[in-house]
């Protein structure tokens, strides 16, 4: 008797999983069978599971389009998303080690200060960074697109969350050995500190990869568009083209997904220690 009740509890836990897996990819579904068809099919009264004729010559023709350079822009987001993720790892994790490990008379207030501007809307900061790169002439160039958002006040504050629990004998030891704080840091610290690196590597890259508004301003030249400003381009006043924006929303899609599979068991533990620790 007493395991009627657990067997149902299972089987309902798995029933609400398979349910709760399915509505996740829904999406997933619907662009690849939207980007498989044409826009009369896509837009057709009677639905259909999937078209009767898939359109497998959509995927070449994203990458023909004259008026979307599609191939450039993939390769743009990638480019900035991969700087701009090794750049704020690098100045969130010296924040936070500084913040954390390095005793000195100020760093509560310091902390207390980068914590004040996850506070300030992006809206208030989005002009004067504006006004800063045009006079510094980066509009359309990747310094412009890379440079202005390196700096994380998130990022730095679940570095020092972490490394407020990082093992201290490690770092004695370290001591011991004639290490500084700098080299502490390299060669203690960084290969030790691989979950909370995969962490906030994963969020700084979806964020970067995602973004629309910054790389929109910046990139006013068709050749620095990123993937979200290209599929923007494919809705305008003029035209809509359905079925090459389902493929190019489905083909932007790919890289977060492979880094997700690839990273998601360090991303698990990093966000963990960052959030319990300190």
């Amino acid at each position: 008797m007493i395991g009627q009740p657990r067997g149902l509890a299972r089987a309902l836990r798995l029933a609400l999983l398979i349910v709760l897996a399915v509505l996740f990819l829904i999406p997933f579904y619907l662009l690849v069978r939207n980007g498989l068809a044409t826009d009369a099919e896509i837009t057709a009264p009677n639905w259909t599971f999937f078209p009767h004729v898939l359109r497998w010559d959509n995927i070449p023709q994203l990458f023909d389009n004259p008026t979307v350079p599609m191939a450039r822009a993939l390769w743009n987001s990638t480019v900035i998303s991969v700087l701009t993720t090794g750049g704020t790892l690098l100045v969130a994790s010296l924040a936070g080690y500084g913040l954390a490990r390095v005793p000195y008379p100020y760093a509560n207030q310091v902390f207390y200060a980068i914590l004040g501007t996850l506070m300030i809307p992006s809206a208030v900061t989005f002009v004067p960074s504006f006004v800063l790169v045009s006079s510094l002439g980066w509009i359309s160039t990747l310094r412009g697109l890379v440079i202005p958002t390196l700096f994380s006040g998130f990022a730095a504050f679940l570095f020092r969350q972490y490394f407020l629990g990082f093992p201290g004998e490690l770092e004695d030891a370290a001591k011991m050995d004639g290490l500084g704080y700098w080299r502490t840091y390299w060669r203690i610290v960084v290969p030790n500190s691989t979950p909370v690196f995969a962490a906030v590597g994963a969020v700084v890259f979806l964020g970067s990869w995602n973004s629309f508004l910054w790389p929109l301003v910046i990139g006013q030249d068709q050749q620095a568009w990123t993937v979200q400003v290209a599929l923007a381009s494919f809705i305008t006043a003029q035209s809509v083209n359905l079925h090459e924006l389902f493929v190019a929303a489905a083909v932007s899609v790919l890289p977060l997904l492979v880094a997700f599979v690839i990273l998601q068991r360090h991303i698990i533990a990093g966000v963990e220690r960052s959030g319990t620790d300190g």
